[in-house]
């Protein structure tokens, strides 16, 4: 019997991280940080897992923000702060001020990247940043009569340069201004900046770091998952307000409507929200895709052993009969599964009864850590449809323990005489699970996608 060590609760974690660790190496993220993480004093913390994330192979792409420092200096010359719609009127003192603080503020971030302090988790990093004038831009012009002068947006990215200095392992640092052909410079807000380098660059993820700790729902708890549709539904409940979900969201949204598959939101103030967010399953922050990352289709043989792992904890708790390995691969074909993120978190499977019209649900289980996700549901509505399919009138489970679950379902108690005459002769009158059965009928829902063997 192994005993549980002080150091264990690192050792599971860095197992879970593992997948995540190959899956990342070669991939690129682009990661947006506004002036305040700068001004608030989280960069040294972000920048220990900003080396962590280039020493495992990730191409790091990092643009930055200066409003609060452009804010400072606009005040301490005494001009007014002038924004339109969330963007800041840029005319050529304000334009002075913007270049200012982008000089400061990439010195600043640049000299805390080559720190290399002795025991620091930046000792002998040895990172190398790289800056130029990556971004091409253009005048934002006139947007509802307003004259937004010296405030711009990304007309074209230096592409093939940014991949350069990413191959040769140098973090990308790139700066809210953009120049014309003509050799103006020009305003950009930061979050337009990094979505159209994560677009051009056709990134694996885009990062934004904000106050708030990504969407949350109406008790405050954080969503850590929403598709573009979803994300579109909380922006129209929101009044006109451009704080950081305001300015923020937008980008996602449209970063995934231009092919970035996965935007995170997170929260500057967390330390570590990064590593949590990239390297835990569940994360800290708020995920946005253009579609749900859960899948279910049919099982294969080399699905048997996420299934024994799902259902082995539930057969040593007698809630299941024991399937060994073998009997598993004989049946796998009766198997559905359930995937997030390429994880499999349920499984369900179905034996027809043809002569009796019945079909016989058994073996759904669902990871504890996804129970109060309606995968149950989900799972149980796949088993539905595929039995009507198949032509079955009924539907029966046998259950020890839950009982109620099916009960809310349309299921009702039957006894054992009501299943079917091949079922009964396999009973376990010592097991004394009890009999539920639902009858089948169309579903207005819509149709799960699954495959239609099953």
């Amino acid at each position: 019997m192994s005993r549980m060590l002080p150091h264990t609760p690192m050792v599971t974690w860095f197992r879970e991280a593992a997948p995540y660790i190959r899956a990342f190496r070669g991939r690129t993220f682009v990661v947006a940080i506004g002036g305040d993480v700068v001004a608030g004093g989280q960069l040294a913390s972000l920048t220990h897992d900003f080396n962590l994330l280039v020493s495992l192979g990730v191409r790091l792409v990092l643009v930055h923000g200066v409003r609060p420092q452009v804010n400072q200096r606009v005040q301490a010359k005494g001009l007014p702060l002038n924004y339109h719609r969330g963007v800041r009127i840029t005319d050529a003192d304000v334009l002075e001020c913007v270049k200012e603080a982008v000089g400061v503020v990439r010195a600043d971030i640049e000299a805390t990247l080559s720190m290399g302090l002795p025991s620091t988790p930046m000792s002998n990093a040895g990172i190398r940043v790289a800056g130029g004038n990556f971004l091409i831009a253009q005048p934002l012009g006139v947007r509802d009569g307003v004259d937004m002068m010296y405030s711009g947006e990304v007309r074209r990215v230096h592409v093939e340069t940014i991949q350069q200095r990413l191959g040769e392992g140098e973090i990308v640092v790139i700066s809210p201004l953009g120049y014309s052909p003509t050799g103006e410079a020009f305003n950009l807000t930061v979050e337009d900046t990094a979505t159209a380098v994560a677009t051009e660059l056709n990134a694996d993820k885009l990062i934004f770091f904000m106050d708030d700790p990504g969407l949350t729902d109406a008790h405050g708890s954080v969503r850590l998952e929403v598709t573009t549709r979803e994300a579109r539904e909380v922006l129209k409940k929101r009044s006109e307000q451009y704080d950081d979900i305001g300015c923020y969201l937008p980008a996602a949204i449209r970063a995934c409507e231009l092919g970035i598959e996965r935007v995170h939101l997170l929260s500057r103030f967390e330390d570590g929200a990064l590593l949590l967010e990239l390297f835990t399953h569940e994360g800290v922050g708020t995920l946005i895709t253009r579609q749900r990352l859960e899948r279910l289709r049919h099982a294969t043989i080399d699905d048997v052993g996420s299934i024994l792992q799902l259902i082995e904890p539930l057969e040593s708790e007698g809630v299941l009969v024991k399937r060994g390995r073998e009997l598993l691969e004989m049946e796998i074909e009766r198997f559905a599964i359930l995937e997030h993120d390429n994880r499999t978190v349920g499984c369900v499977a179905l034996y027809p009864y043809a002569e009796s019209g019945m079909g016989e649900l058994a073996c759904l289980v669902v990871d504890p850590q996804f129970r109060a996700a309606g995968y149950g549901d989900l799972l149980l509505q796949a088993v539905e449809q595929r039995a009507l399919e198949l032509g079955l009138q009924q539907l029966f489970v046998l259950t020890t323990r839950t009982a109620h679950w099916f009960c809310e379902r349309g299921f009702a108690a039957a006894p054992v005489s009501d299943l079917p005459a091949k079922k009964q002769q396999l009973y376990n009158f010592q097991r004394r699970s009890k009999v539920f059965i639902k009858p089948l009928k169309p579903s207005d829902r819509p149709l799960v996608q699954i495959v239609k063997k099953m």
